[in-house]
Parts: C-alpha cells; structure tokens; sequence
C-alpha cells in the first residue's frame, strides 16, 4: 500500500515533502506497462530509474537515454494532483535526433530543440480526465513547460523554463 497525502499543489511534493513516489503509465507506442515506486523516504530507487528510461525510451530506434529526474517528479506530482487510479498514457518520451527529425518534417509543432531530445519530456494522455485538468494539475506544479493540445488529446510535460501553451 502506499501512502498518498492530499496537496494543495505539487510544490510540496516536488520538494520532497511525499515519502513514496510512484509512476504508473502504459506506453502507447510499444504496449508496455510501468507501476513502480521509484523514491522512497529522500532518496531515488537506482533499478526504477533504469526501469524508467527503458520504459520512455525512442521506439523507433530502441535507443535510450536518461530521463531528467525532475520530468519524472512533475509527472507523478500531476498524476497525484488528478487523483485518477489510471496510469497514464505515455505517447512521447525521449525522442533521438534522428526521430525529432523525421517529426520535424511531418508536423509543425515539433520543435527543433526539443526538450524530448534531452530526455526532458513526456507527452502524456489520461482518458479519465481532460486536457485541461491534466493541464491545470501539471501547471499548479510550477516546476516546467506545460502544453496543451486538446485536438490531438494530450499534454505535453518537461522540466524547462515554467511556461504554458496552447488550448
């Protein structure tokens, strides 16, 4: 069982305030799914890290890389904002260059620093809730970039500068 304080916001939690945290996602791309405690009472869980960026690694070329800690933290601050039992819907995590490329030249709204390249981001889906509450929980964690995009039904998450966009 884990213990899962109510917050008025997620600065507390993103402070450490939470004893136990926990991501619960499905990957959308590879049909993978991820329940793990990866920090427990101030200190980071070395093998869930690792679990982690597998887990958000480019499916299209099965490479990895190290998923920013911080993106980690605002994503189950929001999934604990949302109080929802559903895990999330991973559509996008770390992104190669080669990959980020390819997106590039399909679509406009990819950007050519993206912070998925740094392993900075994530764009997350939950069908228990809409893009506005997810949008709304994440902001409220004043800890990075914050996107919404409701025709395509996801919101983007990263550890950047603490900014919003989109509708």
């Amino acid at each position: 069982m884990v213990a899962a304080p109510t917050y008025s916001n997620a600065a507390g939690f993103l402070r450490g305030a939470g004893d136990i945290r926990r991501v619960k996602m499905h990957n959308a791309r590879t049909g993978e799914s991820m329940d793990t405690i990866y920090w427990i009472e101030g200190r980071y869980v070395r093998d869930a890290l690792k679990e982690i960026n597998f887990f958000f690694r480019d499916w299209r070329r099965n490479e990895v890389k190290q998923i920013d800690n911080r993106t980690v933290d605002i994503i189950a601050a929001t999934h604990n904002l949302v109080d929802a039992s559903e895990p999330f819907m991973l559509l996008s995590g770390y992104r190669s260059p080669a990959t980020n490329a390819m997106l590039r030249r399909r679509s406009g709204g990819v950007a050519r620093n993206s912070l998925h390249l740094k392993g900075q981001a994530a764009d997350l889906r939950l069908s228990s809730r809409s893009v506005s509450q997810v949008a709304r929980a994440a902001a409220s964690c004043g800890a990075g970039g914050v996107g919404r995009y409701s025709g395509s039904n996801f919101v983007h998450v990263d550890c950047g500068v603490v900014r919003t966009w989109g509708r």
